[in-house]
């Protein structure tokens, strides 16, 4: 699995896929790829430049929002309650609301452990926010 991430290929598609997310999403004024076995941010693009430890912390929170331990444990006890036996991960979106900013966490459909984030002023709507974010998804192999 980490060759296939780490190939010219799989590397054209993330960067491809963060450039559409940028430019097709509803109001967007940033979008990235994290890697959630490392914790690194595979790529990036934003209206404004941001510290590299900014940066950083995006990843690292991303991280920690779809595999932090408790969220691992939910995934773990509705699994094991619904008797699903996968390697697939039970949560595939978060949207997150701050004080002047939507963000959609996507985790990719084939490639379980990379999560796209589309930051969109607090004023989108929602669901175009969705609606398209999932189309470039889709686009690029992601859902």
């Amino acid at each position: 699995m980490a060759s296939k991430r780490m190939n010219a290929g799989f590397s054209d598609r993330v960067m491809s896929l963060v450039k559409a997310l940028r430019s097709e999403t509803p109001d967007c004024v940033a979008s990235g790829a994290v890697d959630m076995s490392t914790g690194m941010l595979l790529s990036y693009e934003t209206v404004e430049t941001h510290p590299t430890e900014v940066l950083d912390l995006l990843a690292g929170a991303t991280l920690d929002l779809f595999q932090g331990r408790t969220v691992v444990t939910i995934e773990d006890v509705f699994k094991e309650r619904r008797g699903i036996e996968t390697d697939q991960h039970y949560f595939q979106e978060i949207l997150v609301n701050s004080d002047n900013l939507t963000h959609l966490f996507l985790r990719m459909n084939d490639q379980q452990d990379v999560v796209a984030v589309a930051v969109c002023r607090k004023s989108v709507n929602v669901g175009m926010l969705f609606a398209q974010a999932r189309r470039v998804m889709r686009e690029h192999g992601g859902l």
